[in-house]
């Protein structure tokens, strides 16, 4: 049987759940510690409403990142994001049960991701994404390679391509 090209559409329209990595996806990447040794990280506003707009549509947002950091716990919880884990080198056996706990299969799941360890993720999911500036290999690895960076509203042109996809975008908008 011939392979068949799918339109973005039919590539949206079964993603209900976006799986996202921090630092690249959300951040630019940079981590920046102060005369104090404490860390900063600096998020996107756009990011944030593309979030909550995703998840007010009735689709499910979870963070999965290598890093450990109380400003990641901080931003998830300002967005409502309730599955949040930090710490995770092996961040598919942590896909997996996460998405045990939203109740999804990896074909409804977007993971968005810009380095190696994000790569065993996207090569299982319904749908993989990467910022303009991910590492070459995550690239590759990526189905949708978007128009921005991370940090400078990568997320927030996922989820308003995904639900303009899905005919949701225009409830959100002001009339």
């Amino acid at each position: 049987m011939p392979f068949k090209l799918q339109s973005e559409s039919e590539t949206a329209l079964p993603i209900t759940c976006i799986l996202s990595d921090v630092d690249g996806v959300m951040t630019d990447g940079k981590i920046i510690y102060d005369a104090a040794g404490l860390e900063t990280k600096c998020f996107h506003v756009r990011d944030g409403l593309g979030v909550k707009l995703w998840m007010q549509s009735g689709f499910q947002f979870g963070i999965i990142t290598s890093r450990q950091s109380e400003i990641v716990r901080r931003r998830a919880t300002e967005l409502g994001i309730q599955h949040v884990s930090q710490g995770q080198e092996q961040k598919w056996p942590e896909a997996v049960g996460m998405m045990a706990a939203l109740k999804c299969k990896p074909e409804n799941v977007c993971y968005v991701g810009d380095d190696l360890p994000d790569i065993p993720v996207m090569q299982r999911v319904g749908l993989a994404v990467a910022p303009a500036d991910a590492a070459t290999d995550t690239r590759r690895a990526a189905q949708w390679i978007l128009r921005s960076r991370g940090g400078e509203g990568a997320l927030r042109e996922l989820i308003e391509r995904l639900l303009r996809s899905k005919q949701r975008w225009e409830e959100h908008l002001c009339h």
